[in-house]
């Protein structure tokens, strides 16, 4: 992406450090994200967006009065985690609740509907909006299922608009859902972008061809087709949005707000080229062109790629979109806000999970971290893999995440032993680090895992072999529960539920614990393998099952190979205890 030599684990934090010090003048720092710097009165609705870094503009660069009150921060091309999406819309809160929007990405689902839990659960009125304008990544009977791209803008707009007028939760809810349900996107790629600390790009495009239907993660198009002329790139994008239409629009006599949107590396001439024939396309049909945006709006790196969002609107819709906003990356009209003199820092509100760590916990502990750190240095092993796999119909960041969730999860673990927790204390706080540095969907999932099997090990009475199948059978429902995923969707969940099952019938047989959990791992690599078999049903493999087939779920292999080295180690610790037995 750069000619600059830069730290991956690192980049995007530091991109948010130098955007604030550019950008004093409308936002702050908070730990997770950026939060306006002007004053938000009591009493208005706080409106919080946010995704993966790498987008730029969205999210950061849309905060400001007449938009979004703060805006989280993820890694680049990966979910924030629960935890940072409570503590920005903690810093934003003022009294009238917090409307939460972005786009419809498993992980982001997932992360976004944690922190509403969170929230609610301490008296915070929530509500949650996932954007789904993408057209190529699902039909139009699935709606619900497709991925939010550039159509982020016109939901954040808004809501955000509606939020300053001193609108109520209900309304800026209500209006984000009409806006979301009128809002169509459809792009096209000439090139893959590459991630800071990557060599290759996330997905190539032949010479001389394009993809259809990108995502703006990475994730491979849906087709390809030479690359056209400016005028035929124009007739391909308005054929495509104006063969769907939302309900009750039909082209002829209906206003559409227009954004041709660049992805990150087509430069504004050439984009306005391909406006000033879609504007000819979309005036021959009939369409009424509403306040038009041509630029770079909600972008992928250095992907070569264009969008066309069009925004059906109504008289409530335009006069929303047509409202002042003035943010870094995004201005329209005039907009007066006073700046925050009596910032407030909100404090990390960490979970701490209290237990009087008797001997046999602070054991149990040192041995739970003892195999979190065989399980780092095995996914740290994979990464590279474990990338690669998803790469094939993802957006290739599963290795990446999973590395910086375990080395999240294990230095919460190494602080735990350090302070004599106890075990059922150090899956808690493993589970938060692993949730809070891998971000995603996998540090979703991963973190609710570690934490549902916590939770179980505290009401049990000892910490024995059935003891430790109902902790990872705990663990598998609070996945479950969370991500929906049933065996046969390819994800992890179809190697997780055989390494259960199995674990369970062989302890509850009398088999020991190392014996068990060495045959459940056998039953979980072969299910992983086997996912090779199916088309994936969740995640951003879903729109590109024809290209997953005959590649395994990276989900599934990764589960795989983490329970097949915490086997090994238990292998090893109960060879040691035999041998001092014979001895």
């Amino acid at each position: 992406m750069t000619q600059l030599i830069t730290d991956a684990t690192t980049f995007a934090d530091a991109a948010i450090t130098g955007f604030v010090a550019a950008n004093e003048r409308y936002v702050r720092r908070v730990d997770g994200g950026v939060v306006r710097s002007t004053v938000i009165p009591d009493g208005r609705v706080a409106v919080v967006v946010g995704g993966g870094s790498g987008h730029y503009p969205a999210f950061s660069g849309l905060v400001g009065p007449g938009l979004a009150a703060g805006a989280v921060c993820g890694n680049i091309f990966a979910s924030p985690a629960s935890g940072q999406v409570y503590r920005v819309s903690k810093a934003v809160e003022r009294g009238a609740g917090v409307l939460l929007s972005f786009g419809n990405y498993a992980g982001d689902v997932l992360q976004f509907g944690l922190a509403e839990q969170r929230l609610r659960s301490e008296g915070f009125d929530v509500r949650s909006v996932a954007v789904t304008d993408d057209i190529a990544s699902a039909s139009a009977d699935e709606i619900e299922k497709r991925r939010g791209i550039a159509g982020d803008l016109t939901v954040f707009k808004v809501a955000g608009a509606a939020a300053e007028a001193g609108k109520s939760l209900d309304e800026v809810e209500r209006l984000a859902r009409h806006a979301n349900a009128r809002t169509r996107s459809f792009g096209v790629a000439f090139s893959g972008c590459v991630i800071p600390g990557a060599t290759e790009p996330l997905f190539t495009v032949p010479e001389g061809v394009m993809a259809i239907g990108l995502g703006i993660h990475g994730e491979p198009g849906i087709d390809e087709a030479p690359i056209p002329t400016a005028v035929d790139l124009a007739t391909l994008l308005v054929g495509r949005l104006l063969t769907e239409l939302p309900d009750g629009v039909a082209a002829a006599g209906s206003r559409a707000v227009v954004i041709l949107n660049g992805l990150g590396t087509v430069k504004y001439d050439e984009l306005f080229t391909v406006f000033a024939a879609v504007t000819d396309e979309l005036t021959q049909a009939g369409v009424e062109i509403v306040a038009p945006e041509c630029g770079e709006l909600v972008t992928s790196l250095d992907m070569s790629g264009i969008s066309l969002t069009l925004f059906w609107v109504d008289d409530e819709l335009e006069e929303l979109w047509n409202a002042p906003a003035d943010s870094p990356a995004y201005r329209k009209g005039a907009i007066t806000a006073e700046r925050d003199t009596a910032i407030e820092t909100v404090a990390d509100a960490v979970r701490t999970v209290s237990d009087a760590a008797s001997a046999e916990q602070q054991a149990a502990a040192q041995t739970a971290l003892d195999l979190l750190r065989v399980v780092h240095q095995t996914v740290l092993d994979g990464e590279e893999e474990f990338g690669l796999i998803d790469a094939i119909a993802g957006d290739g960041d599963h290795g990446i995440g999973m590395a910086r969730g375990v080395t999240g999860a294990l230095a919460a673990g190494e602080q735990v032993v350090a302070d004599s927790g106890g075990v059922i204390r150090l899956l808690a706080e493993a589970g938060e680090g692993w949730s809070e540095h891998g971000g995603g969907t996998s540090g979703a999932l991963w973190g609710i895992a570690l934490t549902g099997a916590g939770t179980q090990l505290a009401a049990e009475p000892a910490l024995d072999a059935p003891a430790v199948a109902r902790a990872v059978r705990a663990a598998l429902d609070a996945v479950q529960k969370l991500g929906k995923a049933q065996v046969g969707d390819k994800t992890l969940v179809d190697s997780f539920v055989p390494f259960v099952e199995t674990l369970e019938t062989a302890v509850s047989a009398g088999t020991d614990l190392s014996t068990a959990w060495a045959d459940a791992a056998s039953a979980s690599t072969a299910a992983a393998n086997g996912t090779a078999d199916l088309r994936p049903r969740l995640g951003r493999a879903r729109p590109l099952a024809e290209k997953s087939l005959g590649h395994p779920d990276a989900g599934a292999i990764s589960l795989a190979r983490i329970v097949t080295s915490i086997g090994a180690q238990l292998a090893t610790g109960a060879s040691t205890t035999t041998e001092k037995e014979d001895k």
